[in-house]
């Protein structure tokens, strides 16, 4: 699988990154930077999961307004200042499905679905592909959020287990476990057919 660099940052950009952190810390009008930088991915990741596009701009709002918030909070951990809002995010999301404010939706496009299909050691004809959008539908909402960092976004495990707050290792066993559950649930569709 390949490594998306808009996500996986060298040591130099998280030095530049972490010091608009620390001078955002000293004065939230420097918070420009941060915002400029993820607003866009926050907002995808947010769009994705879900088909209104006006709640998830006012979602993507809350999130950095949280963010903006709560800096003083925030602690370096060696991996882009995107995880921490992406676990803004999915609190946000969640809050938005339990007031039933949005409805829970998976957007993939064919390549995600291609890569996911050579995972699970499957051809991806279109036969494949539209077995295996309604198997996705059938995972619980952890596996197929833990799916779609590692394959729709191409997230490390150490960046996966850092925004679900989990370690590392944990990381790569859930989406194992993930990818397994997936694998069933489209085997069992095929052998209904």
């Amino acid at each position: 699988m390949s490594v998306n660099p808009l996500y996986h940052k060298s040591n130099a950009r998280l030095e530049e990154e972490l010091s608009w952190i620390q001078k955002a810390q000293k004065d939230p009008e420097c918070f420009g930077p941060l915002y400029k930088e993820y607003h866009e991915q926050i907002f995808r990741y947010i769009y994705q999961r879900m088909d209104d596009e006006d709640l998830a701009f006012d979602i993507t709002s809350q999130v950095f307004m949280k963010a903006l918030k709560n800096i003083n909070k925030y602690e370096y951990r060696g991996v882009p200042f995107a995880s921490w809002l992406y676990r803004i995010a999915k609190s946000e999301l969640f809050q938005a499905f339990r007031d039933k404010k949005a409805e829970r939706t998976v957007n993939v496009d064919s390549l995600h679905l291609f890569e996911i299909a050579e995972e699970l050691e499957e051809d991806s004809n279109e036969s494949n592909k539209k077995q295996m959008m309604k198997c996705l539908t059938l995972l619980k909402e952890n596996d197929m959020q833990l799916i779609e960092l590692r394959f729709f976004e191409k997230r490390s495990f150490k960046e996966i287990g850092e925004i679900l707050e989990l370690t590392e290792n944990n990381a790569k066993v859930k989406t194992f476990r993930a990818i397994e559950k997936l694998k069933q649930l489209f085997i069992n569709k095929q052998n209904r057919l």
